[in-house]
């Protein structure tokens, strides 16, 4: 089987995984996320800042909710 469809194969399938496991990664990012492991980098620690990035978005959202655009 070829290289690139081995590695086409196995994106799937983690996507698949991720998906049932409802982490809300999307391809890209959990593409990016696979590199990085691969790199070396800890999957704890990228979880870590994924969880913190998702965090501050929320905190941004909900500050900006009562910001009144009309001004």
């Amino acid at each position: 089987m070829d290289t690139t469809k081995q590695m086409s194969e196995t994106m799937d399938t983690l996507l698949e995984i991720s998906k049932l496991l409802n982490t809300g990664l999307d391809a890209e990012t959990l593409n990016v996320c696979v590199q990085l492991c691969e790199l070396g980098v800890n999957p704890e620690a990228i979880a870590t800042v994924i969880k913190e990035i998702r965090m501050q978005t929320f905190n941004l959202k909900e500050q900006t909710k009562g910001v009144d655009k009309t001004k």
